[in-house]
């Protein structure tokens, strides 16, 4: 057995595919090609493959930015249902805003249902933004993120997660190749998927300096996806927090979310989004 198919079956075991443990059971030989073919099919889920139209897109400045203050914005990108999964919703909201008349709200009213790979509980509330639905698509990276976030969420479980951001590369329904801001129990914010899916690897982690609750915070990521090898690089109201490599990019932003995407575990919390904006770069600071 090779040292990636025991890395994958200590990670089925450990949580994300554990229904495929049962295949222990079978001889050593049947348990090698079923998870060979687990190896492939996830493999693939995890992997785009570029197109010319991505690899030779050009940089023209472009910006796409929000306040929440209508709804309108998002008709032509998907939302995900609210209540979703009964326990979670979103919409705007005037309760806290940062500037304007509205920001975007998501609550997470109890514990989401258990559920097993390749289903996902994840409570979710948000609208995606997805650039890759606009005139020009999506944008040429680097791309410069920032937006702000009011968190109401008591993370003290080490089950328990929260995701700021969600970035893919992947124009698809699929949302394969993604780059996520986290923060956990340890209550830092930190990158994660990099330099690969699934991978944790930073070229740099403050983890002295804890994520301000209740109270606006501004979070700037500069995101690159080069396909000859990318970066991720975010701050927190300045101060950089986490740095990392990115693989497996095709040079283009296509799809974010922001708003809630946390733990099942978690049975209540509320985040708050305003003043999100994306922009072409030339290069990351």
């Amino acid at each position: 057995m090779s040292r990636f198919q025991k890395f994958l079956l200590t990670g089925i075991c450990s949580g994300m595919f554990l229904t495929f443990c049962q295949c222990q059971k079978k001889t050593e030989n049947q348990t090698q090609d079923i998870l060979i073919g687990t190896a492939l099919a996830y493999q693939a889920a995890t992997t785009i493959t570029c197109t010319s139209d991505q690899l030779n897109k050009t940089q023209n400045g472009r910006v796409f930015q929000t306040s929440f203050e209508s709804t309108s914005e998002f008709v032509s990108f998907y939302s995900v249902p609210s209540p979703y999964q009964s326990v979670a919703t979103h919409g705007q909201s005037s309760e806290q805003k940062r500037t304007g008349t509205y920001s975007h709200k998501a609550s997470i009213l109890a514990a989401g249902p258990s559920c097993f790979y390749p289903q996902n509980c994840n409570h979710r509330g948000y609208p995606t933004i997805q650039l890759n639905k606009l005139p020009s698509g999506g944008f040429k990276t680097p791309a410069l993120i920032e937006f702000y976030v009011y968190l109401d969420i008591n993370l003290s479980s080490n089950s328990d997660w929260f995701s700021f951001a969600t970035y893919s590369a992947d124009p698809s329904d699929l949302w394969r190749r993604v780059v996520l801001i986290n923060i956990d129990s340890k209550n830092y914010a930190y990158l994660m998927h990099v330099p690969v899916h699934n991978q944790n690897i930073y070229t740099y982690q403050n983890v002295a300096l804890s994520f301000p609750q209740r109270q606006w915070t501004k979070l700037t990521t500069c995101l690159d996806f080069s396909p000859a090898g990318g970066i991720a690089k975010v701050w927190m109201d300045g101060t950089l927090i986490s740095t990392a490599n990115v693989s497996g990019g095709c040079g283009v932003l296509e799809q974010a979310h922001f708003g809630l995407y946390a733990s099942p575990t978690l049975s209540a919390g509320t985040v708050y989004n305003d003043d999100l904006r994306i922009e072409e770069v030339s290069s990351c600071p």
